[in-house]
């Protein structure tokens, strides 16, 4: 049967796979980043083809992705079934992108090991669904891998443009792609000019897009309060390493990917023992210069620039990363290897619902999910209560109330926002300016946290990243004269309610 069917084949089959394990998830309300910008970038566009959001503060991503989606809601509809499934197609692609890149080193099934580690690894699999711009971006990203190591010089150059136009960032690849095309050359396995020509055509829409928000703007990315937390408060030697642990962590350690590495070093081990010369181990140790390349930059990149260091900006290295470690644990004797990799999968799906004992982004796992559950309860009890009431509470809870199209409330409720919810945030608050207050578990903070009981990480993440835990209840209560009013709960995250006393109807 030919590639392409083969490969159209595969695509319906992981789209409706995917689909199908995320049925409880596709009709959620949007979440966080998702309902403050990439949700309402891409209605701009679908409103009115503004390519520079202007419902919301522009921070100069690439707009390919937001594209993607206004084009999809013209035929299918606005909603947010259409949304994710329209995102679970990107999840599937890539997936199947990931399957060729492990097929051209690797046997059938060895390949398909890698590829369904990938798409039930804990992120990935959350993030599957979800409208951001970092696992679309694996996709082309992994297709300029294939496209090297076939040198496919002219598919390269499509698909660098279209993942710098996906996620700006994505430029990074570029100094890996050079330096492989560099060595290629050198060995004679590469035309030297389409080469270096393919490199500098992704740079092309990536300046136009640049000339035109400058244009537009006046800022060649981002904005003022952008450049200053991603850029500028970034650059000092301390937060430099911490970022770089933190980078480490995610990528080697964090959700049981442990357990891959483990596993490949394993192999590097026994593999070092009867390391031959054939074809085979020639494309093995080709992919793996070129990955280890790619994880490289980025690591160091996003341990430089970020003022918010999420685990998700590193999806678009975990096709690869997935690969490499399949590759690596395959040189183990099969039955050890067919043991670990199916272990490290059933790691993976319990790791869908296992919160670590630290504070994490509730997006790497499907407690994001639990996140939304409790705020559409929270919302539709307050959308019951008299209409004008005054409420106040913290970001992204007041979109949620305020954005019918989030898909939270029916109707606009009046909010009264606080910048967080932390006691500092509190410090200013007129006990006259609300009528009642929406607390919530913005953050993971377990009891037994881990940044409390080891001094030198929270003093770390106090320092460099902007920590503070919640403001105490039992503080607040007495001092804005608060009395209970509603409660939601669900494995570990929490909603709370109270009403002024004096506002009490």
């Amino acid at each position: 049967m030919p590639r392409r069917i083969l490969t159209a084949l595969g695509l319906v089959g992981a789209f409706a796979l995917l689909l199908l394990l995320h049925s409880p998830l596709l009709r959620l309300p949007y979440f966080w980043d998702e309902a403050g910008y990439y949700v309402p970038a891409a209605l701009d566009i679908y409103h009115g083809w503004q390519i520079v959001p202007q419902s919301t503060l522009p921070v100069g991503h690439t707009p390919l992705v937001m594209v993607y989606l206004a084009l999809v809601w013209h035929v299918f509809g606005f909603s947010p079934l259409v949304t994710r499934a329209a995102m679970v197609l990107i999840a599937a692609a890539t997936v199947v992108a990931t399957y060729a890149l492990a097929r051209h080193t690797l046997n059938r099934e060895a390949a398909v090991w890698s590829a369904a580690l990938l798409a039930i690894s804990p992120m990935f699999f959350a993030q599957s669904s979800l409208v951001f711009l970092d696992l679309p971006a694996a996709l082309p990203t992994t297709l300029c891998l294939l496209a090297l190591l076939e040198g496919r010089m002219l598919m390269f150059a499509l698909a660098a443009s279209l993942a710098v136009l996906t996620k700006e960032t994505a430029v990074v690849l570029l100094p890996v792609a050079a330096v492989f095309v560099w060595w290629r050359v050198r060995a004679r396995q590469a035309a030297p000019l389409q080469a270096y020509m393919a490199l500098a055509v992704p740079l092309l829409p990536l300046a136009a897009w640049t000339l035109y928000y400058h244009h537009a703007t006046g800022f060649w990315t981002g904005n003022a309060e952008y450049l200053e937390f991603n850029l500028f408060s970034t650059l000092s030697p301390g937060r430099m390493f911490w970022s770089l642990l933190r980078r480490l962590y995610e990528v080697f350690i964090g959700g049981f990917n442990w357990l891959l590495v483990a596993g490949a070093a394993f192999g590097i081990w026994q593999g070092s023992l009867r390391d031959g010369d054939t074809e085979a181990q020639r494309f093995q140790k080709q992919f793996l210069m070129l990955a280890a390349g790619l994880i490289a930059s980025y690591v160091l990149m996003l341990s430089v620039v970020g003022g918010a260091v999420l685990p998700r900006y590193l999806l678009p290295i975990f096709p690869a990363l997935f690969v490499a470690a399949v590759v690596l644990i395959w040189r183990l004797r099969k039955a050890v290897a067919r043991i670990l990799c199916g272990a490290t999968l059933a790691c993976f799906v319990a790791a869908w619902l296992i919160n670590p004992p630290y504070p994490f982004p509730y997006e790497d796992t499907l407690s994001y999910a639990d996140f939304i559950r409790l705020h559409q309860q929270a919302a539709q009890f307050l959308s019951a209560r008299p209409a004008g009431e005054r409420i106040l509470t913290a970001w992204p809870a007041t979109d949620e109330l305020t954005r019918p199209f989030l898909g939270y409330v029916e109707k606009p409720l009046r909010t009264v926002p606080l910048e967080g919810l932390t006691a500092r945030d509190f410090e200013k608050v007129d006990p006259e300016s609300f009528d009642v207050v929406y607390l919530y578990s913005r953050k993971w903070e377990p009891e037994q946290n881990w940044l409390v009981r080891f001094p030198l990480f929270r003093r770390a993440q106090e320092r460099y990243f902007g920590y503070a835990p919640q403001i105490d209840e039992q503080e607040l209560m007495p001092r804005f004269v608060l009395k209970p009013l509603a409660q939601f709960e669900g494995r570990g995250q929490w909603v709370r309610i109270y009403v002024r006393e004096s506002s009490s109807p």
